[in-house]
């Protein structure tokens, strides 16, 4: 079955300073800087990825940070629990937005 998104693609990800090096190198710079141990560790950051990859619904980031996030020795449990922390933050943010609906509601009503 065809897809829009092709996991063969993700191996491709390191090429894309093809059609612009100096801007790629800089990504790919910062990206690896990002990841390192510091303040989180490198396996705290993996996890983080994984729930960012929910919420913004990268197909290839998903892919990529659940092998990684299995590498790094989460377990199966602790990967669908973050994304259940994804999925209520991305939830309660979608709700609290009902409150500007409901002041302009009531303004309107008046």
């Amino acid at each position: 079955m065809e897809t829009y998104y092709d996991p063969k693609d993700l191996k491709n990800f390191g090429k894309i300073g093809e059609f612009g090096q100096e801007l790629a190198d800089k990504f790919f710079d910062y990206y690896g800087n990002v990841f390192k141990d510091s303040a989180l560790t490198a396996r705290e950051k993996s996890l983080i990825a994984l729930a960012v990859a929910h919420a913004v619904q990268c197909p290839y980031c998903i892919d990529a940070y659940t092998s990684d996030t299995l590498e790094k020795g989460y377990t199966e449990e602790q990967l669908m629990e973050a994304v259940h922390v994804t999925t209520a933050i991305r939830g309660g943010a979608s709700l609290v937005h009902s409150v500007q609906m409901m002041k302009q509601a009531k303004k309107l009503m008046m």
